[in-house]
């Protein structure tokens, strides 16, 4: 494995991989649009200032680390020029996408709606999946396909509270931060090359589960009113993520909603 990894965008999933990439990589190095503002948790020699939309910032990236890429990849031109003038041939890149990616009916005939996995069509017409999908087949980047992302300081229970979300017969996948950041150094250590993976914790819930759990174990009711003429949604399937954790003789944290709510509710709830 590389000495060196740069996050390309750290934002939100970037302060819970960095302390755990410290004990893998000799070097770490994060970068934002703007590094001083955005990356206080970062140590000032560990920061860089990148912007795929401001070619002058390219030459801080070396060629000779890994890569995690955390923000869309998009507008494809740009993409496709960073890129290539980076080389990106010796060293692993790890992007990552969204579920989003794949495409659904918009009048669905199967309830609850079938399992996607990595075979599904995906919808080409977006430009992050543009981005995504040239980056995996031109430069070997393994795709990352994550599920709704959530954790300390971004609860659907807060959604919830917040009206943002109401009941709905609509599934919604759902992945715990702190297992997305093992999942993205594990990818860069064992996924493969041009691959893609689907990244959730395997159990779809419809926000009417969810809304119910909220009312019922918190008080919590939506403000947002009762809709069940919404789409579907997608069931995602884990499988073949679950198969390269276990190669690694890692396994989820939090593959159980429930008890994951419990813990991130319990402290202010």
């Amino acid at each position: 494995m590389c000495q060196r990894l740069i996050i390309l965008g750290s934002g939100y999933t970037a302060r819970f991989v960095l302390p755990l990439a410290g004990h893998r990589y000799v070097r770490v190095l994060a970068t934002s649009r703007e590094p001083d503002k955005h990356l206080s948790n970062v140590a000032p020699d560990r920061r860089v200032r990148f912007d795929l939309h401001d070619r002058t910032t390219w030459n801080q990236i070396s060629p000779d680390s890994d890569l995690l890429w955390c923000f869309p990849a998009e507008p494809l031109e740009l993409v496709q020029d960073f890129a290539k003038g980076l080389g990106l041939r010796s060293s692993r890149l790890v992007v990552l996408g969204s579920t989003s990616a794949y495409d659904m009916p918009t009048q669905a005939t199967d309830y609850p709606p079938p399992w996607t996995d990595e075979t599904a069509p995906i919808n080409l017409s977006k430009s992050r999946v543009q981005g995504e999908e040239w980056l995996r087949k031109n430069h070997g980047a393994t795709v990352l396909r994550v599920a709704g992302i959530y954790g300390p300081g971004r609860s659907p229970i807060d959604w919830i509270r917040k009206g943002r979300v109401g009941p709905s017969r609509k599934y919604v996948n759902l992945i715990h931060v702190e297992d997305l950041s093992t999942i993205c150094l594990t990818a860069l250590e064992r996924g493969l090359p041009g691959e893609a993976y689907n990244v959730s914790d395997g159990t779809p819930r419809t926000w009417t589960e969810i809304c119910r759990r909220a009312q019922d174990r918190w008080g919590i009711q939506s403000a947002a009113r009762s809709d069940e003429d919404v789409p579907t949604g997608k069931r995602i399937a884990n499988g073949k993520l679950l198969a390269v954790l276990q190669s690694g003789q890692q396994q989820l944290r939090y593959p159980d909603l429930w008890s994951a709510l419990d813990q991130l509710v319990a402290p202010t709830g």
